[in-house]
């Protein structure tokens, strides 16, 4: 497996790098945002770790940049800063998962083991549906009524998590524990804010709503 880590502390890249290599990852750096860029556009990862304060150009606008030029390449960033706040402007830039530093490193090889599953589909299944709402996990894109809706990766791993469970009510810590890796916090609305994200997307101009609310229990994706 391939992996572009971008960090601009040199103690910190190399690690990184030297703890990646000795557990079997071919390991390409960068040290500042730019740079990562080009080789984010350049060459083919199948994962990128990415600090967001790097020179040149930081984290979140780098994956935003990426994102925008259709890489969709599993991202996870690499941060000192900490609160809710910070988690949810990184993955509302496109990132697929977030890590806090200081991190013990096994942490690190478990969130990039469980990014990689999401690089293979299990056969037959590359689709998913529910009523007119369609999930095309190898295009990575999503219609409803035959119109398209474009969501950020983190929206899309949200709504593949609602469609892989459809018609079962999932907590809070469920959905933060699957979708963003992260031990649920109860001081937090991030669980919320983007399934708000997600209703204004697939449910808001139509009809038939299929994102419930199970109150004291969850949300539960299912036809009325």
């Amino acid at each position: 497996m391939k992996i572009l880590l971008i960090e601009d502390e040199v103690k910190t890249l190399a690690f990184i790098k030297r703890g990646l290599e000795e557990n079997g990852y071919d390991v390409d750096t960068a040290s500042d945002g730019i740079a990562g860029k080009e080789l984010a556009l350049s060459k083919t990862f199948d994962i990128i770790i990415s600090d967001i304060i790097l020179p040149g150009l930081n984290g979140r606008d780098l994956c935003r940049e990426l994102r925008a030029a259709k890489i969709q390449t599993p991202l996870l960033m690499l941060t000192a800063l900490g609160g809710a706040d910070h988690v949810v402007e990184g993955l509302d830039s496109g990132a697929d998962d977030y890590l806090s530093k200081p991190f013990e490193f096994k942490e690190l090889l478990a969130r990039i083991r469980t990014l990689s599953k999401r690089l293979i589909l299990p056969k037959g299944d590359k689709n998913l549906s529910i009523a007119d709402l369609e999930m095309d996990l190898t295009a990575r894109r999503v219609k409803r009524a035959n119109r398209d809706i474009v969501l950020t990766a983190k929206e899309f791993a949200l709504l593949e998590f609602f469609l892989r469970n459809r018609d079962k009510v999932l907590s809070r810590a469920e959905i933060s524990s699957k979708v963003w890796n992260l031990d649920f916090d109860t001081g937090t609305n991030m669980v919320e804010v983007y399934v708000n994200y997600l209703r204004k997307k697939i449910d808001r101009d139509f009809e038939k709503k299929l994102i419930h609310t199970q109150f004291g229990m969850g949300y539960i994706l299912k036809e009325e």
